[in-house]
């Protein structure tokens, strides 16, 4: 039986899977793969052979495309993260091969501008002009902080351009609803894709609190300094896990013996350290899409603490704790490390979680691309 065919169209390179939007891709791919659909990857980004090689386990072919890095790409009314993925090689790549193309992402989407493409469908990874704007919010910077406004209305304007796409794929609830009230029914509510892998804990209890993210972005940043200021009189060791290593951070937390940035580019293994803590904790300042490591922390983890913009919407609230000022933090913290994480609450979390099934998810959009 001949394999349906799909272009996959990338904001960023899918391998590793480091990081929130990028990781629901990798994941996509993989779940869309073991149910015989060739995928025909495009990526914005740099080719690496051994990334690839690990690409190419899930993909028929993998195509790279330089991003136009250009400064007067700027001054276009086109978005800076739209323009800068423009490229001629793939409107022509995606002419000779025949399917159906899925856009991760709205910043992937500029040859939706030129091409006729009677089936593309589109991942909305966020309410990107929303995302912008919150950015703003977060940003102490004024240059960036004038970028990101910029950008978010010119996303705002260029969002129009969704009403080509046979189908928006979205990510959350928050993100169904709005997208819904956009584009009426052209919107399908398909949760993030993710490493749906539970670990074992061989203890119930851990010996630390942990915060994990990307501390390139500023609503992470935020969250972080208002979590230092929460454990750094405390009892409890609050570890701080990225890849990115911010200064302002380490500059903060020197002087404090109970906190500890771990650096994820030395070996670390990410899910071990998440598995290990007895408390992920996890803030935002923005209500945008589904965070990511959320899910890394429920399947990965023992107990889990957030506030109410980041858990709420989610179908997560019954088996998370939930905090949204320093007191109640520390409060339910305390009561987090006087109980004990059994297998009575890992049973409970699996069955919460069934909607966030790879497999699930990956039929349903097989099923709404390739009908027959």
């Amino acid at each position: 039986m001949m394999k349906k065919r799909l272009h996959v169209i990338s904001f960023d390179n899918p391998y590793p899977p480091k990081y929130g939007g990028i990781i629901d891709v990798y994941y996509k791919i993989k779940a869309l793969s073991e149910l015989e659909i060739g995928v025909y990857l495009h990526v914005f980004g740099e080719q690496n052979i051994e990334e690839e090689k690990e690409l190419s386990k899930y993909c028929e072919a993998v195509f790279y495309y330089p991003r136009n890095n250009v400064f007067l790409s700027l001054f276009s009314i086109i978005p800076f993260r739209v323009k800068n993925r423009a490229s001629k090689l793939l409107e022509e790549n995606l002419i000779k091969i025949k399917a159906p193309v899925l856009y991760e992402g709205l910043h992937s989407t500029h040859s939706l501008l030129s091409n006729d493409l009677k089936e593309a469908y589109v991942r909305a990874h966020n309410v990107e002009h929303t995302y912008f704007y919150g950015l703003a919010k977060s940003e102490r910077n004024l240059v960036k902080k004038l970028f990101y406004l910029i950008e978010g209305k010119k996303l705002e304007r260029f969002e129009k351009q969704l009403k080509k796409a046979t189908t928006i794929f979205t990510i959350s609830k928050i993100e169904q609803k709005y997208f819904q009230h956009q584009f009426k029914e052209k919107a399908i509510y398909v949760p993030a894709f993710h490493d749906a892998t539970f670990l074992m804990h061989k203890k119930t209890r851990g010996s630390y609190v942990l915060w994990h993210g990307d501390l390139r972005v500023p609503d992470n940043i935020k969250a972080v300094l208002f979590l230092i200021e929460v454990y750094k009189d405390s009892k409890f060791n609050f570890k701080i896990a990225s890849s990115t290593i911010n200064t302002a951070i380490n500059k903060r937390i020197s002087k404090i013996n109970s906190i500890e940035f771990i650096d994820l580019n030395e070996k670390v293994d990410l899910f071990q350290l998440i598995n290990e803590a007895h408390v992920n904790v996890l803030y935002t300042f923005q209500a945008t899409g589904i965070k990511l490591k959320l899910l890394n922390a429920l399947y990965k983890g023992k107990f889990v603490l957030g506030n109410n913009l980041l858990i709420e919407n989610t179908g997560l609230e019954t088996i998370c704790e939930i905090a949204n000022n320093k007191s109640i933090f520390l409060k339910q913290t305390e009561n987090l490390f006087n109980k004990e994480f059994t297998k009575a609450i890992t049973e409970k979390r699996k069955e919460v979680l069934k909607p966030f099934s790879p497999k699930l998810n990956a039929k349903k959009i097989k099923e709404i691309i390739f009908p027959l």
